[in-house]
């Protein structure tokens, strides 16, 4: 779930948005007073998020990196796929 705060009440429970930053996964918008805006992600996400984008699209390390995003909500899971001959035939 991803939460939108003030930059006080950011502040004020810093500790616990962190928390629930690193062990929830949450991504946190901070809201400033000047209509500005920053985001706070873990560095587990953001590592994931830029290996995808570094690796090839057709490689193992961008379909590793791709499951983990998917498994952290950030991509949609694949859809399922049906198993009949056209799907198999593919492969031959």
């Amino acid at each position: 779930m991803t939460l939108v705060l003030t930059q006080s009440d950011f502040r004020a429970h810093i500790k616990k948005y962190l928390d629930q930053i690193n062990d929830d996964d949450e991504v946190v918008y901070v809201a400033r007073s000047n209509s500005r805006s920053v985001a706070i992600l873990s560095q587990e996400k953001l590592y994931w998020m830029e290996k995808t984008l570094q690796a090839k699209e057709d490689s193992l390390d961008y379909a590793i990196a791709r499951d983990q995003l998917i498994q952290r909500n950030v991509l949609p899971d694949d859809p399922i796929v049906e198993s009949n001959n056209d799907y198999w035939g593919q492969f031959k």
